[in-house]
C-alpha cells in the first residue's frame, strides 16, 4: 500500500523534501509550515493598516511566533491595484521589521517583494526567502536570489501587482497555472537558482475569480505534483467571502477549511492571518498523518472506559 493510500490523502513526491532556512530545517515530507502574515501598509487587504506602525508590525510578527508560526511573511505593498511605491520607500517599510524580528527569533522570514533592490536589502537584514507575486519575471530579482542562496516563492499571476486585470479567463485554470509555474521554475533553474530553494504558489485570487480559486483548491494536488513544496495562500480571501456570503471578519472557518483541503491535496505551506487557530488545524492534520504525537493520551487509556465528552 502506498503512503498516500495509507493516510487516505495525497502526499506529493518532492524532489527535495528537506529545506534549510537559516538555522531552521523543515522536512516537507512530514511537516506543514505555518506562515503568518504581517503587512506594513496603510491599505492592507485584511488588517487595513493595523500593523503599519513599526512597533505594531514587529509585535505582530513576534506574537505570531509565540502563537506557533514557523514562518513570518513581511510585506510593504499590497498586490491589489493602486499607486506604485518606490524601492526606497518599500524597503523603509519592511527592512526595519525584518531586522527587529531576526534579532529576536530564528523564525523563517520572507520578504513579500518583486523589486530586486528591496530583495537585496531584505536579505541583508536577515530574510531567508523572497516571496515574489510576479512569478520571477524580473531577471535581476532572480540574480539577487541566486547569488544570495535564499529561497524563492514563485507565484502565478497574470498581471503585475498594483495593476487592473478585469475578468480573467482560463480554459482550464489549474492546467494553465501549473504550466506557468513549470515554465517559471525552469527559468529560475536556468538563471542559477538551486532546485532546493524553490517554492511554488498557484496564487489564489490573484487575477482569478472565485470559481477559479475554488477549482485550484479542489485540484491542488495537480500543483503539488510539480515536485516542489507548494504554498496555499487562502486566508480570508475574497473567494471564501463570496462563496459563503461573509465579510472578512467572518471568514476564519472558511479559511481553515480551504487550508485543510489544500494540505490534504499536497500543500506543505499555508499562509494564514489567524495563527493560533491555523496552528491547531495544521497540528491536527499532522497528527492524523502520523507525523506528530498527540499532546497527551488520556481518553480510554485506563482500566475503566471514560465516557465520551464533547
Amino acid at each position: 500500500m502506498s503512503q498516500a493510500a495509507l493516510h487516505g490523502t495525497y502526499l506529493p513526491a518532492l524532489e527535495h523534501p528537506v529545506h534549510t532556512f537559516g538555522t531552521r530545517r523543515i522536512d516537507f515530507s512530514r511537516q506543514v509550515a505555518l506562515m503568518a502574515i504581517v503587512n506594513r501598509t496603510p491599505d492592507s487587504f485584511y488588517d487595513a493598516g493595523r500593523t503599519f506602525a513599526l512597533d505594531a508590525a514587529v509585535d505582530a510578527a513576534l506574537d505570531a511566533v509565540d502563537d506557533g508560526a514557523d514562518w513570518v511573511d513581511i510585506g510593504g505593498v499590497p498586490f491589489a491595484p493602486g499607486p506604485a511605491l518606490s524601492a526606497a520607500e518599500e524597503a523603509d517599510r519592511i527592512v526595519p521589521v525584518i531586522e527587529a524580528v531576526r534579532s529576536r527569533s530564528d523564525v523563517v522570514i520572507s520578504a513579500d517583494t518583486f523589486l530586486p533592490e528591496v530583495a537585496q536589502a531584505s536579505i541583508a537584514a536577515g530574510a531567508d526567502v523572497i516571496n515574489d507575486t510576479t512569478g520571477l519575471r524580473n531577471k535581476d530579482l532572480a540574480a539577487v536570489v541566486a547569488e544570495s542562496g535564499v529561497h524563492i516563492v514563485i507565484t502565478h499571476s497574470l498581471a503585475a501587482p498594483r495593476t487592473v486585470y478585469p475578468r480573467p479567463e482560463y480554459a482550464d485554470v489549474v492546467a494553465e497555472v501549473g504550466d506557468f509555474l513549470r515554465r517559471r521554475v525552469d527559468a529560475a533553474l536556468d538563471l542559477g537558482i538551486a532546485a532546493d530553494k524553490i517554492i511554488i504558489d498557484p496564487g489564489h485570487d490573484l487575477n482569478k475569480n472565485t470559481l477559479h480559486s475554488l477549482e485550484i483548491t479542489r485540484r491542488f494536488r495537480e500543483i503539488a505534483d510539480l515536485g516542489f513544496p507548494a504554498l496555499a495562500a487562502v486566508s480570508n480571501k475574497d473567494f471564501i467571502g463570496e462563496t459563503l456570503g461573509q465579510e472578512k471578519k467572518d471568514r476564519l472557518a472558511g479559511s481553515l477549511a480551504a487550508a485543510v483541503m489544500c494540505i490534504m491535496n499536497g500543500a506543505r505551506i499555508v499562509r494564514m492571518h489567524n495563527v493560533g487557530e491555523a496552528r491547531s488545524a495544521v497540528r491536527l492534520v499532522e497528527a492524523a498523518f502520523g507525523w506528530r504525537e498527540p499532546a497527551y493520551l488520556r481518553h480510554n487509556m485506563g482500566d475503566v472506559n471514560e465516557p465520551a465528552r464533547g
